[in-house]
């Protein structure tokens, strides 16, 4: 299956600020580093450490609003052993669907 990243969705969309793209870029390269498998497990602290945020209330904001945006899907996990899931949408298949 072949993502796209169509970066006219960032430019369209002006609540999503810098701190957001770069968290969705550092779950891109991640889910692109397993070849976009449906789902991928992610650690807090290594998404923050990836995409270079400094404050974990703010890493937590913005995948929340891009989950809240239709930008991912994301089931946290509440176990610090267990890693969150998080599945990238498919903006290619999206805009198939609206032809």
């Amino acid at each position: 299956m072949k993502y796209t990243l169509n970066f006219s969705e960032f430019y369209d969309n002006i609540r999503l600020n810098p701190t957001h793209v770069s968290l969705y870029l550092a779950l891109f390269q991640l889910c692109n580093l397993i070849y976009f498998q449906s789902f991928i497990s992610i650690s807090q602290h290594e998404m923050i450490k990836l995409c270079r945020i400094a404050v974990f209330g703010t890493y937590h904001k913005c995948i929340k609003d891009l989950q809240d945006f239709g930008y991912i899907e994301y089931l946290p996990s509440f176990n610090p052993y267990k890693g969150s899931m998080v599945n990238l949408f498919n903006f290619e298949d999206t805009e198939m669907q609206n032809l």
